[in-house]
């Protein structure tokens, strides 16, 4: 069984930066990890992964503002986010799939465990 518990959301203004957390309890260790986020009327969407090597993968609207990355002595995910824009805005998820089941990917089928999720919201 895995937990996972987001922190860090809040209200920025647009140029801003958040640091995104999700700690992590139960066996992550060898396992895919990502951050998702859903706006209002919109369907959840893949933000970055990474999995147990350390490999990554962006969704195109974040290359080059956000960085995720994985402390696996403390077993948490972080979710660097620069440049923050309006479009941003979301409820962001942590995830991870324990299956191996469809390999790592930005897609939210492949993951078994989620987090309860933390607002970002970021003003113009």
């Amino acid at each position: 069984q895995v937990q996972l518990v987001e922190s860090g959301g809040g209200s920025v203004q647009a140029g801003g930066s958040l640091r995104l957390s999700c700690a992590a309890s139960g066996y992550t260790y060898n396992t895919c990890m990502g951050w998702f986020r859903q706006a209002p009327g919109k369907e959840r969407e893949g933000v970055a992964i990474i999995d147990s090597s350390g490999s990554t993968i962006y969704a195109d609207s974040v290359k080059g503002r956000f960085t995720i990355s994985k402390d696996n002595v403390k077993n948490i995910l972080y979710l660097q986010m620069n440049s923050l824009k309006p479009a941003d805005t979301a409820m962001y998820y942590c995830a991870a799939d324990t299956t191996s089941k469809w390999g790592c990917r930005l897609a939210t089928y492949a993951y078994n465990y989620w987090g309860q999720g933390t607002q970002v919201t970021v003003s113009s």
